[in-house]
Parts: structure tokens; C-alpha cells; sequence
């Protein structure tokens, strides 16, 4: 009998992973999982670029504003709901979608969760002082001198993330990054990886005129209204941050919007890093005709 068939499309931001999604999913008669983290919060839309109801198509979309940024919600929990909806799916479709530029989010659902050792009160205690004391970029200069790889790929300006690989390096005497993908799990459907690639300068021009656009759709305004909630691990998230800084009159709107460009770009090089080192099956170019000729390249059927 033969398995049921999970395709993860991934790729850096702004590169076209929903367009290429959806347009698969219409030809495959299949819904999609949205692994974007970012877009989990229904508070949170035009920072996000959650794909409108027209650029959905009519595909079922699942993990998409279904959240609160008031909602605690881990990898660990996403990893349980998308296994669980995923059986759902396999009951009516043969081949489901899963896509978005969460990395470990998808990691997680196709190889499961890495195991780590317990970390003490003590230790969460004493970075958690070394944050207050002395800033973010103490911990980001830490976790670079701890763990040089995965502070690559990290988002460098969240700090719940560098207090967990902190916390694990700190505990184990050893990297964080050490720890990640020895503990594959076996599923029971296979996983088809595409990455979606393009020129370096067109995804950094994409990027810009993304950011232009997000500015004209009422960025701002929707900034406006989370600033107060600006402590959430929800939004320690690349674009609400730069801007809560010009509330805040550290910065000019201008150079806001600037940083919200550098960051995005920053943000982008990250995934293509975390992406070569571990290697999909596809890679397609962005223009990529998604017709009969790539369901038969891909192993599928309609």
C-alpha cells in the first residue's frame, strides 16, 4: 500500500512559496498546512503577508490566523496539531501541502522534535538577569562565541530563542546546534521537500518593494495598535519591531521602514543558510510552470 504524501514547499521570504502552493494544491485537489510561526495571530495580517482570501484561491488553508498573540503556543504544539489534522487529511487526499519559511516548524512535523537536557531554574534565573542587565546584545554576542552555527540561522533579535540555545549551551557544556536532528522519528506518510529558489538581488528587490507595499496597506497603523503588546513572544518579529522604535521615537519613520528592509533581507540570508545545510529534494527555480510535467517530476499523480 502506498503512503500518503506530505509536500513541504520551503524557501526564503518574498520568494513565491504561496503562489507556487496554491497553484500546486488547485492542480492536486488538496488543502494546505501553513507553517509560517508568523503568521499564526490573528492580530497580526499586513506584517505577516497572510495570504488574502483571493490569493487563497479557494484552497482550504489550515494554521493561518488562528491564533492569539496572546495564545502560548511552542513548536512542540504545532508539531502535535499538524500530525493530527494531517490524519484527517489523509482519510479524503492521497497528497497534502505544507508550506512556509518556518523552518523548524516544518523540520518538526516531518522528522519530529529534538531532545535536549533539563534546564534548571538557576540557569533560566541567570540569563534571564544578564538580559535585563545588560541587553540583547549581550546574549546575541554570547550565543555567537557558544554556538557560531546556530547563531547563524536564528533570528538574532528574538530573545526567546537565544534564551533557549543559551540555557541548552550553559547546561550541556556543548553547543545547541549539536543537539539538532539526532533524534528523527519515523512517519507514517513521505515527505516531498521543494525549496523555491531565485537570484539573490531579486529576492532583496522583492523584499523592498514587499515592505513599500506593506507600508501603503496600513503597516503602520497595525503596529499602532500591538505596540502595548510589545513584551509577546508573538511579536519579537521582524517589521512590528523596527516601527515600535519610531513610537518610541528612537527612530524616523524613515529609517524605520529602512531597518524593516535590512532586517527582512537579514532575515532571508538566515533561511537560505539553515536551507543548505539541510538540502531538499526539488530545487525550482520561483518560475517554475506547475503543470503535469512537474506532478510526474515530483513522482505524483492527478
Amino acid at each position: 500500500m502506498k503512503k500518503h504524501k506530505l509536500i513541504v514547499i520551503s524557501g526564503p521570504t518574498a520568494v513565491g512559496k504561496t503562489s507556487f502552493a496554491v497553484a500546486l494544491a488547485k492542480l492536486l485537489k488538496c488543502p494546505i498546512l501553513s507553517s509560517d510561526a508568523r503568521q499564526f495571530y490573528k492580530e497580526m495580517c499586513i506584517g505577516t503577508a497572510v495570504p488574502s482570501k483571493a490569493e487563497q484561491q479557494g484552497v482550504r488553508h489550515d494554521f493561518i490566523q488562528h491564533l492569539s498573540i496572546h495564545d502560548a503556543y511552542s513548536v512542540g504544539d504545532f508539531e502535535k496539531d499538524a500530525l493530527s489534522l494531517l490524519d484527517e487529511h489523509f482519510v479524503k487526499h492521497s497528497v497534502v501541502i505544507m508550506v512556509g519559511g518556518s523552518n523548524l516548524y516544518n523540520d518538526a512535523v516531518v522528522h519530529g522534535l529534538d531532545t535536549f537536557p533539563e534546564v534548571s531554574e538557576k540557569t533560566k534565573e541567570y540569563w534571564q538577569l544578564q538580559y535585563e542587565e545588560k541587553g540583547l546584545t549581550y546574549l546575541q554576542q554570547e550565543l555567537q562565541k557558544l554556538d557560531p552555527d546556530y547563531f547563524q540561522t536564528v533570528d538574532q533579535y528574538n530573545h526567546v530563542r537565544l534564551f533557549r540555545a543559551l540555557h541548552i549551551c550553559t547546561v550541556a557544556g556543548k553547543p545547541y546546534s549539536s543537539f539538532l536532528g539526532q533524534n528523527r522519528k519515523q512517519r507514517d506518510f513521505d515527505a516531498i521537500s521543494i525549496e523555491i529558489c531565485m537570484p539573490r538581488a531579486q529576492l532583496y528587490d522583492n523584499i523592498n518593494r514587499r515592505v513599500d507595499s506593506m507600508m501603503e496597506k496600513g503597516l503602520l497603523a497595525e503596529a499602532k495598535v500591538l505596540h502595548p503588546h510589545k513584551h509577546l513572544n508573538a511579536l519579537q518579529t521582524v517589521g512590528y519591531r523596527a516601527l515600535f522604535r519610531y513610537f518610541e521615537g528612537e527612530k524616523s519613520i524613515d529609517e524605520a521602514v529602512a531597518d524593516i528592509k535590512t532586517n527582512t533581507r537579514r532575515f532571508a540570508k538566515r533561511q537560505l543558510t539553515w536551507l543548505r545545510n539541510h538540502p531538499c529534494t526539488h530545487k525550482l527555480p520561483y518560475d517554475t510552470a506547475v503543470n503535469t510535467a512537474l506532478i510526474n517530476q515530483l513522482g505524483l499523480e492527478i
